[in-house]
């Protein structure tokens, strides 16, 4: 599934013309989340990335899956606990991309459903 990102999903909202997608997969039996960033037009240097959880839309959580590389066009897999691989299935994870003008995320994108 592709993950839409935007400031207005932040919380609160950012006025920012970054925009971005996360391509995200999940197998069940592994518990093997894998993702693909694509993002452009920040307003500042990416400085993080992290799948958030548990949080509905519009709710904050902590970070719990970092992503170490989180450039323009990065890969990256993590093995979830099961407590994450439920949360992740029930849509309580969201993704966030952090900047230098925006310490507390620029962009962000709730995870509704996963393949």
């Amino acid at each position: 599934m592709n993950i839409e990102l935007s400031g207005a999903q932040q919380v609160p909202p950012v006025e920012t013309s970054g925009t971005g997608q996360v391509a995200v997969t999940f197998n069940n039996e592994t518990r093997e989340l894998s993702w693909s960033l694509d993002y452009s037009d920040l307003s500042s240097d990416a400085t993080a990335a992290h799948f958030h959880g548990p949080a509905d839309p519009g709710e904050t959580a902590p970070p719990v899956i970092p992503l170490d590389d989180f450039s323009d066009g990065a890969e990256g897999s993590a093995t979830l606990t099961e407590a994450q691989a439920e949360q992740l299935m029930a849509g309580k994870m969201y993704f966030n991309l952090h900047t230098e003008n925006n310490p507390n995320g620029e962009i962000r994108g709730q995870v509704t459903t996963v393949q």
